[in-house]
């Protein structure tokens, strides 16, 4: 079924009363890879009992933290194969520290939808708040769609809507993120059992030449990465994050994550030096709070 963006823009849906428990965010955090090191104080700090660090962008996955069934695409005005869709980009903002258990009502809407011709764009909103109306989080998301575009709307913005870019210097700061050959598998737990990252099978036929990482997975992965270098490991010193999913990384590979500070935000590029240096994440920005 074509997008219809009269019908899609502005829609809202979900309404989604979910919980999560400080068990749920210590299975986030290991497959993110914490825990590495079994002894350092600072990797124990993600998996402690009952109050284990919460990096934010944990909330960009706590609604659907239990959920056993590959993700729809079916909002209104949208119809998408999940074999078609690709996450573009991500971004969360936190006004405080994420707790490690609690409960909350998350409601999304469609703010954009891109005709790119041979795909489309689809940018959603997702306000997150306690029982009684306070904010605890908002995400913003776009998703790409293969061959979806071709509806009648507007282009819009190259590079999914972000204007982040690196500065032409060297970085000041370099780290590798070893990528388990479990990772994915792993990761799945948390919620997205899309086949693409399990079934070698439904990879193959999307285009992939093996299962790949979920791209939140990489953006979780970075973000702790960024706290743990350059924010003394304080998963609660971050106001925002997000960025721009640029490629893709595969189990079992090393990544390597370049990083800027640049004013008051910390800036930061992923790419898979086993690949020629592909990128995998661009536009990464994280702001301190």
């Amino acid at each position: 079924m074509p997008i219809d963006p009269a019908v899609a823009l502005g829609a809202e849906f979900g309404a989604v009363e979910f919980s999560w428990t400080a068990t749920d965010v210590q299975l986030y955090n290991l497959a993110l890879g914490a825990g590495a090191d079994p002894v350092s104080p600072r990797e124990l700090s993600y998996v402690r009992d009952h109050t284990p660090q919460v990096l934010p962008t944990f909330g960009c996955v706590a609604a659907s933290f239990h959920q056993i069934e590959p993700p729809k695409v079916s909002w209104p005005g949208v119809q998408i194969d999940l074999a078609k869709i690709l996450h573009a980009s991500e971004q969360v903002s936190v006004p405080a520290p994420l707790p490690p258990t609690g409960s909350a009502r998350a409601l999304s809407k469609i703010v954009e939808v891109w005709d790119k011709g041979k795909a489309a764009v689809v940018v959603l909103e997702t306000s997150v708040t306690t029982s009684d109306g306070a904010l605890l989080w908002t995400q913003r998301r776009s998703i790409f769609a293969r061959g979806e575009g071709g509806f009648g709307g507007e282009r819009g913005p190259s590079g999914g809507g972000s204007s982040v870019a690196a500065p032409e210097r060297a970085p000041d700061i370099e780290v590798d993120i070893p990528v388990l050959p479990q990772q994915a598998l792993l990761y799945r737990l948390c919620g997205d059992r899309n086949p693409l990252h399990s079934d070698p099978e439904f990879a193959a036929a999307a285009g992939f030449p093996r299962p790949i990482l979920h791209g939140l997975c990489t953006y979780g992965m970075t973000c702790k990465a960024m706290v743990d270098t350059v924010l003394d490991g304080n998963a609660g010193a971050v106001a925002s994050y997000g960025a721009r999913f640029s490629g893709v990384a595969f189990p079992g590979e090393k990544l390597s994550v370049a990083i800027w500070k640049d004013d008051d935000r910390l800036l930061a590029s992923v790419v898979a030096p086993a690949r020629d240096n592909s990128v995998v994440l661009s536009g990464v920005e994280l702001v301190p709070a």
